[in-house]
């Protein structure tokens, strides 16, 4: 049987920093679905996996805050991309362990960390990420993954040569991968029309 990482170890960190371009730049963590923001989908998704829970935002600081999470925003804040915000909550972080989960994707599993965690341990790996496909066909899901703290020094270090591209960053680390059946549960929403369509769809997906 493959170890698991106690979730106590864990600390969650929901993505709600970027501009929000795709969906007419609006702030998409606060875009309503089903009656509740996209950031809260998220961050009541993620609870129950993990001992802390952090939010990552970088603009509409006092309505995040309302929630009653840990909001956390990038310094410098240059709306640099996930990996700025994987920076922000590594600083903040006070487990072993950071886990990441995008504000616009309010399906993924509930396996999500225990998936991750074993497959980090098991191969001894710097950062697990979300994977869905065959073996030999394989998608990765990049802004889910899990990750040693001690990355912090190494990805600020990344970053202060300018580059943001989260594939180039995973290329100089030891990856695991955590292979999921369902590609749909990782489906983010990046429009205000998928929104829409997702909204009308009938009945809850769990």
């Amino acid at each position: 049987m493959s170890k698991a990482l106690a979730k106590e170890a864990v600390t969650g960190l929901v993505l709600a920093g970027g501009r929000g371009t795709r969906m007419g730049s609006v702030d998409k963590g606060l875009q309503l679905f089903r009656g509740k923001p996209l950031f809260i989908h998220a961050a009541e998704r993620l609870a129950p996996q993990v001992g802390a829970l952090l939010l990552n935002a970088n603009q509409n600081i006092a309505r995040y805050a309302e929630s009653g999470l840990a909001v956390v925003s990038d310094e410098p804040l240059t709306f640099s991309g996930p990996l700025a915000g994987f920076a922000t909550g590594l600083k903040h972080c006070k487990t072993p362990y950071l886990v990441t989960v995008p504000c616009d994707s309010p399906f993924f599993p509930e396996t999500l960390v225990e998936a991750l965690g074993k497959a980090l341990l098991r191969e001894n790996a710097d950062i697990a990420i979300a994977a869905t496909g065959r073996v030999t066909d394989v998608t990765l899901q990049p802004v889910f993954c899990l990750m040693r703290r001690e990355l912090l020094p190494h990805l600020l270090a990344f970053l202060e040569t300018g580059q943001r591209k989260i594939d180039a960053w995973y290329g100089s680390l030891h990856v695991a991968h955590a292979h999921f059946m369902d590609e749909t549960a990782f489906h983010n929403i990046n429009t205000l029309a998928e929104l829409e369509t997702l909204e009308k769809t009938t009945g809850k997906k769990e």
